[in-house]
C-alpha cells in the first residue's frame, strides 16, 4: 500500500482521544480488508504503538493462573498514534 493510502485509512478509521492522538482498532483495519502487516508496520514507523494490554483480573478461581498462561501473547487489540502523524504537513509526508 502506498503511504497516502494508508494516511487516508487511519484517517477514516481512527478517533482522536483526549490527548490529542489517535486510536485505530486493529479489528476495524482487518475488517477494511487492507495489508495489515503494511498498515502496522506504517504506525509503528510513525511513532505509534499497540495500546498496553489490560492485566488478568485476579480472584478467578484455583486454574487462573494456568489459563491466562495459555494464553500470553493476546493480540493488540488497538494502536495509539500521535495525532500529528496523520497531519498533511507532518516531515513523513514530505519523505520520498
Amino acid at each position: 500500500m502506498e503511504d497516502a493510502e494508508i494516511r487516508n485509512l487511519l484517517l477514516r478509521l481512527g478517533r482522536p482521544d483526549k490527548t490529542g492522538n489517535r486510536v485505530i482498532e486493529r479489528a476495524a483495519l482487518r475488517a477494511e480488508g487492507s495489508d495489515l502487516a503494511a498498515v502496522e508496520a506504517w504506525i509503528l514507523g510513525h511513532g505509534g504503538r499497540p495500546e498496553a494490554v489490560a492485566a488478568p483480573v485476579a480472584g478467578r478461581g484455583l486454574h487462573a493462573a494456568r489459563e491466562h498462561a495459555a494464553r500470553p501473547d493476546a493480540a493488540t487489540a488497538r494502536y495509539v498514534l500521535p495525532g500529528a502523524a496523520l497531519e498533511g504537513d507532518a516531515p513523513e509526508a514530505h519523505q520520498a
